[in-house]
C-alpha cells in the first residue's frame, strides 16, 4: 500500500498553505505520506514538499492539467489509486478540492468525510471530526474502505517543517482528450496585495454596522495596518459593499484565523458557521446584546466609526 496521500493544491506553481498542513498532520498517523501534484512543467516543486514530510511526490505533469479540470483530474487520480493502492487520499476543503473529491468518491464508489477539522487514519479506516449545525455541534465519522477520502478544513492544522526523501515517481498520463468534458477559455484571477481570505492568519470583517462604503473603508485600512485579509457578513455582500468571494459564513467562506476582527456584524448563526472556529474573536458592535459577543474573547460595545479610527491611531504609533 502506498501510505497517505496528500492532494497538493496549486495554481501557476503557487501552492497554497493548507497543502503543507496536510503533510505535517499526515505523518502522525505513522504511515508513509506522499504528496500528489498535478500540473505543467510542477516537478520543480518536489523539493518544498519533502521539506514537510513527503517521502514520496508522485507528479503527473500535462498539458492537460495546465488548469483545474474535473474530468481530466479525476480521471488522473482514478487511474493512479488503481495502480499504487493508497491507504487515504486527503484534498483541501476549497471549490477545488471539494468538486475533485466528491466527483472521486463517486466515480470509484467510495465514502467521502468533508470539511474536516480533525483526523485520525489507521488499520484501512478513518474517524473524522466534523462541525454540524452551523457549527454549534461537532460530529465523529467513520469512513472505511480502500482508499479512505476526505477534504480538509485550511487553517486547522499546523503546518511544520520536517525533511523527508521527496522521491520524486513520474507518473503515467492516463487522462486524455475524452476525459475534458468542459474547457476554460479564460481565468481572471483577483489581484490583490492582502493575504487570500482562507489561509490568513488575521481577517478583518465588515458587517451591515459599516452602513455603507465608508465604514468598509476603515475596515480596510485596519486590516491592512494588520496585515490581514478582508471578509464580510451577507449583509454586506448583498449590498454591494465587498465583492461576493470576501463573504464569510454558511454560505461563504469558512476560515479559521489565528485572529477574527468583527466590525459591524451582530453575529448570525449563518455567520457564525464560517469564523466560530478562530483562535481569538474580537468585536466592534453598538448592541451589547449582539450574539457575537457571545463567542469573543474581546468585545467594545460602540460605534465603529469611532472605534476603529481610535485602533487606526494606535497601531500607526
Amino acid at each position: 500500500m502506498a501510505g497517505t496521500w496528500v492532494f497538493v493544491e496549486q495554481r501557476d506553481g503557487n501552492v497554497r498553505k493548507v497543502t503543507y498542513e496536510m503533510l505535517s498532520e499526515a505523518q502522525k498517523w505513522g504511515d508513509e505520506v506522499s504528496a500528489v501534484v498535478f500540473g505543467k512543467n510542477v516537478a520543480g516543486l518536489a523539493p518544498e514538499f519533502a521539506k514537510y514530510g513527503a517521502a514520496k511526490v508522485y507528479v503527473a505533469d500535462a498539458d492537460v492539467f495546465a488548469q483545474y479540470n474535473t474530468g481530466a483530474f479525476v480521471a488522473q487520480m482514478a487511474a493512479m489509486i488503481a495502480e499504487y493502492k493508497p491507504n487515504a487520499v486527503l484534498f483541501a476543503h476549497s471549490f477545488n478540492g471539494r468538486d475533485m473529491a466528491s466527483r472521486l468518491a463517486q466515480k470509484l464508489e467510495l465514502g467521502l468525510a468533508t470539511d474536516c477539522i480533525a483526523a485520525d487514519i489507521s488499520a484501512g479506516k478513518g474517524v473524522f471530526t466534523r462541525a454540524i449545525y452551523a457549527g454549534k455541534a461537532l460530529a465523529k465519522v467513520e469512513v472505511a474502505g480502500s482508499p479512505v477520502l476526505a477534504t480538509i478544513r485550511p487553517g486547522v492544522w499546523s503546518p511544520a517543517e520536517k525533511a523527508a526523501a521527496g522521491e520524486v515517481v513520474n507518473v503515467a498520463v492516463a487522462a486524455g482528450a475524452g476525459d475534458v468534458y468542459q474547457n476554460v477559455k479564460e481565468f481572471i484571477p483577483s489581484v490583490s496585495a492582502r493575504p487570500e481570505l482562507t489561509e490568513a492568519d488575521v481577517v478583518v470583517s465588515g458587517g451591515r454596522g459599516c452602513k455603507g462604503p465608508e465604514g468598509i473603508a476603515l475596515v480596510e485600512q485596519l486590516a491592512d495596518l494588520m496585515g490581514a485579509a478582508v471578509g464580510g457578513s451577507r449583509a454586506a455582500i448583498d449590498s454591494g459593499w465587498l465583492p461576493h468571494e470576501l463573504q464569510v459564513g454558511q454560505t461563504g467562506k469558512v476560515v479559521n484565523p489565528t485572529l477574527y476582527v468583527a466590525a459591524g456584524i451582530s453575529g448570525a448563526i449563518q455567520h457564525l458557521a464560517g469564523m466560530s472556529s478562530s483562535k481569538y474573536v474580537v468585536c466592534i458592535n453598538t448592541d451589547e446584546e449582539a450574539p457575537i459577543f457571545g463567542i469573543s474573547d474581546l468585545g467594545a460595545v460602540g460605534d465603529l466609526f469611532k472605534v476603529i479610527p481610535a485602533l487606526i491611531d494606535e497601531l500607526k504609533k
